[in-house]
């Protein structure tokens, strides 16, 4: 089968016009440069040079040849050339987000690392509960994730530090009220936040206070809880930046949960996370939620 070498082989020949010539220019022993040379005109069943006794001659075979070779030489080189000038590709940034991050959070960290990255990096978002996330961390499957912090943790900054409130649709008749206090809600109907990272919490303390109300919904999914409550089929509990549009958070007595949003970068991964801008966006987009 012609490949590349036997071509490189031939068209050196042609350019120097001998084989001892050819063999310097290709870094190869002259027997090898005839061996592949023979092997060459074997492969297509016809001669292409000519040895004279002071020259070589180009057979009408290999000058057929000589074009197509000199042809199929130049686009070889244009394509090491390419690919050489491709730029490399863009890092990709694997972070994880706590699910109980709002939306608006979330989307905003999206685009402002995308406008600050300038395509430098790329962002991959996962989603998932504080334990997932710190699994796939260890396991290297993502370089940091954004999380609650957990008490007295250590070798995390705390980017995001707030409280939890009822939170109720703007147009409830307890939503005007600058605090609530347990007993108020006896008669409401809830929605369950299966996302809350103080949901055995939560129900210890409406427990330890006689309120058991009827509960509409349960589920995972915080957008569709938090449009329910916009809604008016509930009210529910959640840290204070998940209020949206429709919807108003209230301050609960007694109820003084607070979490921390921190990022924590795997090992060996501190220059990367640097190098992509992510920190600054971070900052930005989670201080708007003080």
């Amino acid at each position: 089968m012609l490949n590349r070498r036997h071509l490189r082989q031939f068209l050196a020949l042609v350019d120097t016009g001998s084989f001892t010539a050819a063999a310097n220019q290709l870094h190869v022993a002259q027997p090898t440069l005839s061996a592949g040379i023979a092997e060459l005109e074997r492969t297509l069943g016809a001669a292409v040079i000519v040895r004279e006794r002071r020259a070589l001659r180009l057979t009408e075979a290999g000058n057929r040849l000589l074009i197509h070779a000199r042809a199929i030489e130049r686009e070889f080189g244009l394509a090491e050339r390419g690919v050489l000038a491709a730029p490399a590709p863009a890092p990709i940034l694997r972070l994880g987000v706590i699910a109980s991050l709002s939306t608006r959070m979330v989307s905003a960290i999206a685009a402002r690392f995308a406008a600050a990255s300038d395509g430098r990096a790329r962002l991959m978002l996962t989603e998932g509960t504080d334990a997932e996330l710190r699994r796939r961390l260890a396991e290297h499957r993502l370089d940091g994730v954004l999380t609650t912090l957990r008490g007295g943790e250590t070798g995390a900054d705390v980017l995001l530090e707030e409280g939890y409130a009822m939170i109720l649709p703007t147009a409830h008749r307890l939503a005007a009220q600058g605090s609530l206090q347990p007993e108020e809600l006896a008669g409401e109907t809830m929605i369950a936040r299966r996302s809350c990272e103080i949901l055995a919490e939560t129900s210890r303390f409406f427990t330890a206070r006689g309120v058991r109300p009827h509960f509409a919904f349960r589920g995972a999914n915080d957008d569709r809880c938090l449009a329910l409550v916009a809604a008016g089929a509930g009210v529910t509990t959640a840290p204070v930046s998940l209020a949206g549009p429709g919807t108003v958070a209230v301050t609960l007595q007694g109820y003084d949960f607070r979490r921390r949003i921190g990022l924590i970068v795997a090992e060996g991964q501190d220059d990367l996370l640097a190098a992509s801008g992510l920190r600054p966006v971070l900052d930005e987009v989670l201080a708007e939620q003080d």
